[in-house]
């Protein structure tokens, strides 16, 4: 999946930054698919995303159904910690 580090994560309603992502899986090319950083109903904040990341998210809805499959929102949270 690709992912632009550059571009910062979207905030929460508590300031934090988010723990959602919208996935664009590949629908042929296993590893050729994309990841944003989003709220928790899929929106991403263009105005924060760096011009590779934009371009790449235009690109992924461009190519939903042709290349890739409609993206799916995850939420990403950290595993809990075993006890030590």
């Amino acid at each position: 999946m690709q992912s632009d580090p550059s571009s910062p994560g979207n905030a929460s309603p508590q300031g934090g930054p988010s723990s959602f992502t919208l996935l664009f899986r590949p629908l042929f090319h296993a590893g050729r698919g994309f990841a944003f950083p989003c709220d928790p109903q899929g929106h991403v904040d263009l105005n924060a995303m760096s011009e590779r990341a934009r371009n790449n998210y235009f690109y992924a809805r461009a190519m939903m159904g042709r290349e890739l499959a409609f993206p799916s929102v995850h939420n990403e949270r950290p595993a809990p910690l075993s006890p030590a």
